[in-house]
């Protein structure tokens, strides 16, 4: 069956482009790569995709699109093949994508009406290993979604896009994958909307690094340092200036597809933080109240 192999980028609008823009490039530690068409083009130090993070300006947040990536043009158009078969409304057929990285792509909208793309033959970006103590991510890691229909938008997720089922935490949050990590993905119940965006760090002290950079920089902390158990991966949250979660994880399992077995973890505050540390700091909540995203049913600009 064909799958997509990676999460490659995540699309934003945002009121304040310059906050946001200030914000991933000098204090979470991603490079500005392009500025085309009215977006600003982040990559990873640690990660050959050309993009991670897109921003353009809107005088709503929303989140544009959501990018994964595939092996071929051949496995592009046989994705395209599944997700038209699962009835989801097909925004442009397989073709040259935009973007200063070239490539090969189709976009559509999930059964929530987000915005999707899957994408191969882009120009990879040279990247390279990343010194002890720089604390900035190595990559894009997963994102969370929330869903009025969480277990049916799993379901569409495996079908549609080949991916694995990974781990369950009571009936309320399922994670899926799409390579060797653990997740990718992640959804959860709620109005639909992007919990957040979680980028991978090389280790738990460059994650303690980095939130000691947020700090200095005066980025509240959300929650956390914690580890989760599902996927066994650290975690800080923080806000971006314009209202977007971001973390900052490491650790992040790995899975053997022969030996693995799907646990379903009992819903308890140690599953969601195995070390119990993340809410000492008092009124510290995970993420903010979702609302459903503006962007809904609309073509990307």
């Amino acid at each position: 069956m064909p799958s997509v192999t990676d999460l490659h980028y995540v699309s934003l609008a945002v009121p304040d482009l310059a906050a946001e823009r200030r914000f991933f490039g000098e204090t979470w530690g991603l490079i500005e790569v392009a500025e085309q068409d009215g977006k600003v083009y982040f990559a990873a130090e640690g990660m050959p995709h050309p993009y991670v993070i897109v921003l353009r300006e809107n005088e709503e947040r929303m989140t544009d699109l959501i990018g994964f990536s595939a092996e071929s043009r051949e496995d592009v158009d046989a994705l395209f093949e599944q997700v038209k078969a699962s009835g989801s409304k097909i925004i442009s057929e397989p073709g040259p994508a935009d973007g200063p990285a070239g490539g090969y792509a189709f976009r559509f909208f999930d059964p929530d009406g987000r915005a999707m793309e899957v994408i191969s033959d882009t120009t990879p970006r040279e990247f390279r290993e990343l010194d002890k103590g720089e604390a900035i991510p190595i990559g894009i890691s997963h994102v969370v979604f929330h869903s009025p229909d969480h277990k049916g938008l799993a379901n569409w997720f495996e079908n549609a896009l080949g991916f694995r089922l990974s781990d369950w935490i009571g009936e309320f949050m399922v994670f899926l994958r799409c390579n060797k990590a653990h997740h990718r993905l992640a959804i959860l119940p709620g109005p639909p909307a992007l919990n957040h965006i979680a980028f991978d760090v090389s280790s738990v002290d460059e994650m303690m690094r980095g939130l000691a950079r947020m700090h200095r920089n005066d980025v509240e902390l959300s929650w956390g340092p914690g580890r989760h158990t599902a996927g066994n991966n650290t975690f800080s949250y923080f806000l971006t200036p314009n209202g977007n979660a971001v973390e900052y994880t490491s650790d992040l399992e790995e899975v053997d597809e022969e030996t693995w077995e799907v646990t379903h973890y009992e819903a308890t505050p140690d599953i969601t933080d195995q070390w119990g540390t993340g809410r000492i700091i008092t009124g510290n909540v995970p993420h903010a109240e979702m609302s459903p995203d503006k962007a809904l049913w609309q073509v990307p600009a």
